[in-house]
């Protein structure tokens, strides 16, 4: 399977984690919205959320609610943001983004490559 988010499961694509369970990983985006964006994937391949069975969809809202609770803290913020599209990559995804105002969810002209530097102070802010 060619999936960037099995191969950074499997430990092939390094990532910047912030949180992890034995079915859900949480690291995050190198083209971020904004600071502090997050995506939490489940570690079972699937391509689209509304494919997940009942129990599994409740776990990945379940693993976002904690990492979002973790974001807002870490990131000082009113409210995160969720998102989710999956076409970007054909592995479901949760996008969490610290927002503080109205129309920060969108994409377009938002997102950004950040440096690995950059990603792995924000990644320690939001672990602590």
């Amino acid at each position: 399977m060619d999936c960037l988010f099995c191969k950074i499961i499997a430990g092939e694509i390094p990532c910047h984690e912030v949180w992890e369970d034995e079915s859900h990983l949480a690291f995050l985006d190198v083209h971020p919205i904004r600071e502090g964006h997050v995506l939490v994937i489940p570690k079972k391949h699937a391509p689209y959320l509304f494919d997940l069975d009942d129990a599994a969809y409740g776990d990945l809202m379940r693993a976002a609610k904690t990492v979002a609770t973790a974001l807002k803290a870490a990131m000082c913020v009113p409210r995160v943001g969720v998102g989710v599209e999956g076409f970007s990559v054909d592995h479901v995804h949760v996008h969490l983004v610290p927002i503080d105002g109205v129309g920060q969810l969108d994409p377009r002209g938002a997102a950004k490559e950040v440096d690995h530097e950059k990603l792995k102070a924000v990644a320690e802010r939001i672990l602590a």
